[in-house]
């Protein structure tokens, strides 16, 4: 992949606490990637030093091999869509996708000419007198892209921009963001703590932990294949347990006597079953002996905290289970990601 936007080295304090840590970060031409973390973990700094609303203490943020770490926002070339989309609300929806444009003294036929432009792209023609605040969210989350791809920026950079959305109306709206940004081919960098937000919208994801990234890679990469026990977590593999990787490549949960690699296996609540006492005849399938704590109806089964031992297992199944019922929560081996574990907890 030839790299368009190339993030060297980028380090970020505020005051003592580092925020971005040597983070590096290639994105190719009209690429969509996304950064995705939970709060605090540095992907909206990131997204802001390449905005250039932070500067940062060390490293090169470059684009086409030019570097703009140290240029003012206005000098990059780039464009942000912001999570409140900042639109100003005594403005009509024309006047507000062509501000940028007034800002860089465009002539009015010329802005004009490029608010139909937009206006069409956007499926919003008719909408341009119309003030904003009589717009949906989806309308005015429209307006807010609008008006940063009106300036033609060389990168977009989307700061959850969907969060305040009805989850029916995000639905829509981030597969019209995807088919857009490929449609015009523009380069862009998306910032999310929602995983199916990333998984839907982007080419790569980057996944980031206490500034820095851990995992970047293709969606499915990044879901199937996690580099580590964070990341597992962060894909929705959140069911964390203590094992031993016997000698045979069996595994045992730890504690017992068996002897070999301490290993921390994660899985998803629906690639497990439960059943009603361990069966021999489903091979290579991990057992465990649990009791049903709590049971909820979720609309396609239900899902069930189960207590193995001193953990708690969160399994969906399709069959009504009590809860106080003892049930053996039955895993495959196939579904089971095994990452080190501490030497010492070694039987």
């Amino acid at each position: 992949m030839t790299s368009y936007l190339s993030i060297e080295a980028l380090t970020v304090s505020y005051g003592t606490t580092r925020v971005l840590d040597h983070v590096s970060l290639d994105v190719g031409r009209g690429e969509m990637i996304a950064l995705l973390g939970s709060s605090g973990c540095g992907k909206t700094t990131l997204l802001r030093s390449i905005a250039g609303f932070v500067l940062p203490e060390s490293g090169a943020i470059k684009v086409e091999g030019r570097d703009i770490a140290a240029l003012p926002p206005e000098k990059r070339g780039t464009a942000m869509m912001f999570q409140s989309y900042a639109l100003w609300p005594h403005m009509s929806v024309a006047a507000n996708i062509g501000y940028g444009l007034r800002m860089r003294a465009w002539k009015k036929d010329a802005i004009a000419a490029r608010v139909d432009e937009m206006l069409a792209l956007l499926q919003l023609e008719g909408f341009g007198p119309r003030p904003v605040t009589q717009l949906s969210g989806g309308q005015r989350q429209r307006v807010a892209l609008g008006r940063a791809l009106a300036v033609n920026p060389s990168l977009l950079l989307l700061d959850e921009p969907m969060s305040n959305l009805d989850y029916k109306v995000r639905l829509e709206l981030r597969h019209e963001l995807r088919a857009l940004q490929q449609r015009i081919g523009i380069t862009a960098v998306y910032v999310t703590h929602d995983r199916e937000e990333a998984l839907t919208l982007a080419d790569r994801i980057a996944v980031i932990d206490a500034g820095r990234i851990i995992q970047c890679g293709p969606p499915e990469e990044v879901f199937h294949r996690p580099s580590t026990a964070f990341v597992a977590g962060f894909m929705g593999a959140d069911n964390g347990l203590d094992l031993i990787e016997r000698a045979d490549g069996t595994l045992a949960a730890a504690g017992g006597s068996d002897v070999g690699r301490p290993v921390r296996g994660h899985f998803r609540g629906d690639a497990a079953r439960l059943v009603p006492a361990a069966d021999p005849a489903l091979a290579d399938t991990l057992m465990l002996p649990g009791v049903v704590a709590q049971a909820f109806y979720v609309g396609q089964g239900y899902r069930y905290r189960v207590r193995t031992g001193s953990t708690e297992i969160w399994v969906h199944a399709p069959e009504r289970m009590d809860e106080g019922t003892s049930a053996c929560i039955a895993i495959p081996r196939a579904a089971l990601m095994l990452f080190p574990r501490d030497s010492t907890t070694m039987h």
